[in-house]
């Protein structure tokens, strides 16, 4: 019998320190072929950790490259985490891009590296070869409404749950506040899951969430109200239709954080864009459905060729 709880195994691939821009980026590779570089989510907070074990698989045929953000996972941190913003990230994926001299690359880029992804494409052409937009968002406005829709699943899945958190709103206390993240957690596996017991296949180890850095860079209420370097974001709805490489968007069926309708929007900004749902999967289809996520990236790039 299956155990719900237990948590998925996974081997690091090599790995090495790079030094960009004054700091050393972690970064561990894998695999021959084409380029991917893959940008991680979990908000601005996460490792690369999310994406062990499930890409290996891709490793058989592409070059699959690991990276962790400055002040996350392995890479060093700043003495002051509000030296990271959106943009010094940007420039130190580009700045690593260069140094790694791959040529274009494409880019997978998960939640808030989709943002990233964004970036990499619109300020940096030359180094992008394709956009993978997954479970991700264009705007800090879609951001809010994330939250917004969080929210109102915990209230009507989970009433009991959300009468507590409302409770320590009343005492004051922050949507950041461990109390307060503790009964956020409660509805995470529901919200974010098609099958909540897919929860146990996404990949942590110590380290592999920068707790500090997250209501530094989403304000200290960011379950209510984004702030901070999360407000400041560009949105890029506008500049989406000037993006000169393929785009492929893809979203969750059961994603009920960033809904299919609001990940469809990026075709009215980008309708150069292909768009894909996973039938089985919420905002984590990497994890709940890796073999129809390769086998519908393998097939964008391969067109690419």
């Amino acid at each position: 019998m299956s155990n719900p709880q237990a948590k998925i195994d996974f081997t690091h691939p090599k790995g090495q320190y790079y030094n960009v821009r004054g700091r050393r980026l972690w970064v561990e590779q894998e695999g021959n072929g084409e380029p991917v570089i893959l940008l991680s989510g979990l908000g601005p907070a996460g490792s690369h950790v999310i994406f062990h074990p499930h890409f290996d698989s891709l490793a058989v045929d592409y070059r699959i490259i690991y990276v962790d953000l400055y002040g996350r996972g392995r890479s060093d941190a700043p003495a002051d985490l509000n030296e990271i913003t959106f943009d010094s990230d940007v420039a130190d994926v580009a700045a690593l891009l260069s140094k790694l001299n791959l040529g274009t690359v494409h880019v997978y880029g998960f939640s808030y590296g989709g943002l990233l992804a964004q970036a990499l494409a619109i300020n940096y052409p030359h180094l992008v070869r394709s956009l993978a937009l997954v479970n991700s968002l264009h705007s800090p406005e879609m951001w809010q409404l994330n939250h917004a829709n969080i929210n109102r699943e915990i209230a009507n899945q989970c009433p009991e749950v959300w009468a507590k958190i409302q409770t320590l709103r009343t005492e004051g206390l922050p949507s950041t506040d461990p109390k307060m993240q503790e009964l956020f957690a409660n509805g995470a596996k529901l919200v974010r899951f098609y099958n909540p017991d897919n929860a146990r296949l996404l990949a942590t180890e110590p380290g592999a969430r920068n707790f500090e850095l997250y209501p530094l860079f989403c304000g200290e209420d960011v379950d209510f109200f984004i702030s901070n370097q999360v407000a400041k974001i560009p949105d890029f709805r506008p500049m989406l239709k000037n993006v000169a490489v393929p785009i492929l968007v893809l979203a969750g069926r059961f994603d009920r954080a960033l809904y299919p309708a609001l990940q469809y929007e990026f075709l009215e900004y980008a309708p150069q864009a292909e768009f894909h749902v996973l039938e089985r999967s919420g905002s984590f289809s990497h994890v709940e459905e890796p073999e129809e996520v390769f086998r519908i990236l393998r097939d964008f790039w391969k067109r690419l060729s």
